[in-house]
């Protein structure tokens, strides 16, 4: 038995309310000579791309280790595992048969299998042709999706078209600390926009294969004003934009907020009834909110992230607050604050809210950093509740400790431990505090409901 890191047991959540971890492709799936070439492997591949010079050729193997981690979601309890499917596999021969494979098994366990159809593993041979600035890449997306989509619809209902396209344009486009390692600051915005579109061309794709069932995974965190000073609360306005609304409203609202067309291509404004196509649920993955000031005059970085100086604003560090081993503060209310505003701005255009991701980066197999952080973030989710947002899931980054991006092997992120010259799997203090939350959850919906029902309804 796992000792509670608070007094209380945590509330019962809504009946069917889905609890569920996620993963994406090329951070464990490993078996990179199997598939065609990524984005990220010609990213790795440079070097002092990654802090550590590693890649995720193996990973954490999970293609060939896969009924080993479902038999870990089984143990585990969760309801839904949300993977990402990997398009350079895809364009493989017999790509498909592995995701083939990996439903059956989670269906077998009775886990739904919730996939993400791109979490920024773009087939290199599209980014040689000009990748997210290119149009036409939104229309390869929507075959792709259709495709998957006729192999897997049978099995799965619940599908995500994109994960975080704000980060995917911010740090792989506008930064450059992340593939395809472009530097190009606001001339990355169209590839914001070709995002967008291919979500809405896909979403317009899986309805035309029977599915209906469908979100996005969006990126949303508070952002504060590091002062009161016009200047501060001006920069603060200004990332809000790009890092939240940007991403939220042409979806929500069917336009882009006032301040962007300039930086859009010429057609986005006829673009947007495709992308602001109705959606079943809406996706927040949450970590932080972000404190933001007036631009600094010179180049900086922030939690490892560089802001150069033509940006006109500068991250500030959020005083007073643990922070985990990524620099990222600890911020439970922050989730209830951000859903109770979205609730707020955007009002009977939010579909139900589905907190797609939500962890934190810790060493250690006894982990019990990781377990106060989810004990206080999952409350807030609770409080967010309770203040009447219709929040219909929570899935927990991650499953796995895995390839962390630009972090490479350097962080932490699992419920269980992978030793990465094993590949032995070992659950962390976590994995078993959160198998018992579980429980009491079951079991406070028996209690709440007479005997358990199936939780594997549409959203």
């Amino acid at each position: 038995m796992i000792r509670r890191m608070a007094t209380h047991p945590i509330p019962p959540f809504p009946p069917g309310f889905l609890w569920g971890v996620s993963t994406s492709a090329h951070q464990i799936e490993g078996a990179a000579d199997e598939r065609e070439p990524s984005v990220w492997d010609a990213f790795t591949a440079e070097p002092g791309r990654v802090k550590d010079g590693s890649t995720a050729a193996v990973a954490c193997d999970h293609y060939h280790r896969y009924q080993e981690d479902v038999a870990l979601l089984s143990d585990l309890g969760v309801d839904a595992y949300r993977f990402s499917v990997s398009w350079p596999r895809v364009d493989s021969p017999g790509g498909l048969d592995f995701y083939d494979r990996l439903v059956d098994e989670l269906c077998a366990v009775g886990v739904r299998p919730v996939p993400t159809l791109f979490h920024w593993d773009l087939p290199l041979a599209l980014q040689e042709a000009g990748g997210w600035l290119e149009r036409d890449t939104a229309f390869r997306f929507a075959e792709y999706a259709a495709r998957v989509a006729a192999r897997l619809r049978d099995r799965v209902t619940q599908w995500i078209t994109l994960n975080e396209p704000a980060e995917h344009t911010l740090l792989g486009h506008a930064l450059g600390v992340h593939a395809p390692g472009r530097r190009l600051l606001f001339d990355a915005l169209p590839v914001a926009h070709h995002q967008l579109l291919a979500h809405g061309l896909a979403v317009r794709a899986l309805r035309a294969a029977g599915v209906t069932d469908i979100g996005i995974a969006n990126s949303h965190g508070p952002t504060w004003p590091a002062s009161r000073e016009s200047a501060d609360v001006a920069a603060a306005d200004l990332y809000d934009l790009l890092l939240n609304r940007l991403f939220a409203e042409p979806l929500l609202l069917g336009e882009y907020p006032d301040g962007l067309g300039e930086f859009m291509p010429e057609d986005a404004g006829a673009d947007l009834e495709v992308i602001a196509e109705p959606l079943d649920w809406y996706g927040i993955n949450y970590y932080a909110p972000t404190r933001v000031g007036a631009p600094l005059g010179r180049d900086d970085a922030f939690a490892g992230v560089p802001i150069p100086a033509e940006l006109p604003f500068s991250l500030r560090e959020i005083e007073g607050r643990p922070v985990t081993d990524s620099g990222w503060p600890v911020v439970p209310e922050g989730l209830t604050d951000l859903l109770t505003a979205f609730r707020d701005r955007y009002g009977d255009r939010l579909p139900p809210v589905v907190i797609t991701e939500n962890g934190c980066s810790y060493e250690g197999v006894d982990d019990r950093e990781r377990i106060a952080y989810l004990d206080a973030h999952i409350r807030a989710l609770h409080r967010a509740i309770e203040a009447g947002v219709d929040v219909r899931g929570y899935f927990i980054w991650s499953l796995l400790d895995n390839f962390e991006w630009a972090e490479g092997f350097a962080r932490r992120f699992g419920l269980v431990h992978v030793d990465f010259r094993t590949l032995r799997r070992t659950p962390k203090a976590s994995y078993r505090w959160l198998r018992e939350v579980l429980r009491e959850q079951r079991e406070g919906r028996q209690g709440a409901a007479g005997p358990e029902t199936d939780s594997a309804g549409d959203l």
